[in-house]
């Protein structure tokens, strides 16, 4: 007598039996009526973390992945939901963070008829910021494509991936899917890294432009030592979403500004210009003229081979940043070189007269003065992030996060995600008004979970960001400029609204204690700061 053949699972069944072992526990979501399926006898180890708002959901997804380096799972509402996602979907895919998102869609058995809440190109809908983007032909597919989807997102160049799955596959049988082991390191190519470190050996006056992928390769210390072997003054990327060089080193140079002919004067002098990590260079309005210095070579070493197609000049290797760095470390020791001259000393910002209100400058500075050296900083205050520069240097690996994208509404849900994924370590969520007002919902979810960030909102009352560039299209000092002021807004009632602790700052007395009590605070304190 034959043995009876064991059941098959179901779609439900396979997709956490993945998700489990691709440590995805956590679904990021916002539910909908077609993604209920998924939820039928929900297992004790994985958690559920709600957003009260798709975008909200992405950002903290986008923080979770990139702090804990794998892949996050997002599950959103068919059509609606994604479209309220795709802003911080755009930035994700800016900040190559890996996700895999799925959206619900109606049952294949009445999409013919076109039904309330589906989703018509479902498909189409979140491209071209997505890796890849499905509808399985099949239920019995549903968990191959999971797969696939993780893969994809998890190589490199990193980045969102999107599964469209009708709400009755999750309980049609399927086979089951063994997770893979799929390498997501991959060598750039040895000559090309030679001809790099040929021209490094040879040249006078290097100068390293570090980018984002340095931090998210694990390739900080690698740059350290490179930099430190040649003795290169170090840049960072106009742009650049994480920090890949303390900002305290000697030969730490300093940010450059995305205008071609003012990248050109900072990096001046230098023959040989090396971007590790970093398109060269992202720009953010028209210039004319060389992309270097006259005389200058450029080589560069990226994981993004589009990235690197349309690099200008110079020679591009693709591949792991840090195996890469690490080929070019194994390389004979190269000439002595003096050390360049250190850049100048960074200001010190006064306090503020009496009756003033605080300069972001001098509320940077005391954040810098009372912060733990290795506290993450994630940062959405694009009128402020100058005077960051200057004022609240990044010291170590992994203690810094901003969009790539330029696109508001990412790093206060981002806050909580990182928060999430670095359990005991102190995160400061530094938001501009306007900014936070894109996804202030995130805040709830910080409360529910009694997350120890401060958020630190620099209130000036507008958009200044959009207001000081103003001036590069024709408007004049002073002129007004419509849409841009803020009034009115209570941002530590907004606070105390969703369970969080909120405090309003308006001198320097009041400065340093409220910054030192959000600092040591158990759980999410907002700090509501008046700025010039």
């Amino acid at each position: 007598m034959s043995t009876p053949a064991a059941p098959r699972p179901t779609v439900r069944e396979a997709v956490i039996a993945l998700l489990r072992d691709f440590g995805m526990t956590k679904i990021f979501g916002n539910p909908g009526s077609t993604e209920l399926p998924l939820f039928l006898d929900f297992p004790e180890d994985f958690s559920y973390v709600l957003g009260l708002q798709e975008s909200v959901v992405v950002g903290m997804a986008d923080g979770h992945a990139q702090a804990t380096r794998n892949a996050a799972f997002v599950n959103l509402h068919s059509a609606a939901g994604v479209g309220h996602a795709m802003g911080n979907i755009f930035t994700a895919f800016k900040n190559r963070t890996p996700l895999v998102i799925t959206a619900g869609q109606q049952a294949r058995s009445i999409l013919p008829y076109e039904p309330f809440l589906y989703s018509g190109q479902a498909t189409e809908l979140a491209k071209p910021y997505v890796k890849w983007s499905i509808e399985p032909a099949r239920a019995e597919d549903v968990p191959h494509a999971i797969a696939r989807a993780y893969y994809l997102a998890m190589l490199p160049p990193r980045g969102p991936v999107l599964v469209s799955i009708p709400s009755d596959d999750w309980n049609q049988p399927c086979e089951p899917v063994a997770p893979r082991r799929v390498s997501t390191q991959l060598r750039p190519e040895p000559a090309l890294l030679e001809v790099i470190g040929a021209q490094l050996d040879a040249c006078e006056r290097p100068a390293f432009v570090i980018g984002a992928a340095v931090d998210r390769d694990e390739a900080w210390n690698e740059t350290v030592r490179l930099a430190e072997a040649h003795n290169a003054r170090v840049f960072v990327a106009p742009m650049s979403g994480r920090c890949g060089f303390p900002e305290d080193h000697p030969l730490f140079a300093g940010f450059l500004p995305a205008m071609r002919e003012r990248i050109v004067a900072k990096l001046a002098g230098h023959d040989f210009v090396f971007a590790i990590g970093a398109p060269a260079f992202t720009y953010h309005v028209e210039g004319q003229g060389p992309h270097v210095p006259d005389g200058a070579a450029l080589a560069q070493l990226i994981d993004d081979p589009a990235t690197a197609s349309w690099t200008p000049l110079g020679t591009s290797a693709v591949g792991s940043i840090r195996l890469g760095l690490q080929d070019l470390l194994a390389r004979p020791a190269p000439k002595a070189r003096p050390l360049p001259a250190p850049r100048p000393a960074r200001p010190r910002a006064e306090a503020p007269a009496p009756g003033q209100r605080l300069p972001v400058a001098y509320v940077l500075q005391t954040l810098d003065e009372l912060r733990p050296r290795d506290s993450i900083v994630v940062e959405e205050a694009p009128s402020a992030r100058p005077v960051m520069h200057e004022h609240l240097p990044i010291y170590e690996s992994e203690t810094f996060y901003t969009m790539c994208s330029g696109g508001l509404g990412h790093s206060m849900p981002a806050a909580v995600g990182v928060a999430m994924a670095k359990p005991g370590r102190r995160v400061i969520g530094l938001i501009g008004d306007g900014s936070a007002m894109y996804s202030i919902q995130a805040l709830w979810s910080a409360a529910q979970m009694k997350l120890p960030i401060a958020f630190v909102i620099l209130k000036n009352r507008r958009y200044a960001a959009l207001q000081e560039f103003a001036g590069v299209f024709g408007f004049k000092p002073g002129e007004r400029l419509e849409g841009t002021d803020l009034p009115d807004l209570d941002f530590a009632g907004l606070a105390r609204a969703q369970g969080v602790q909120g405090v309003r700052v308006e001198t320097a007395a009041q400065l340093r204690d409220a910054l030192a009590s959000a600092l040591c605070s158990a759980g999410p304190v907002l700090m509501e700061v008046e700025v010039a």
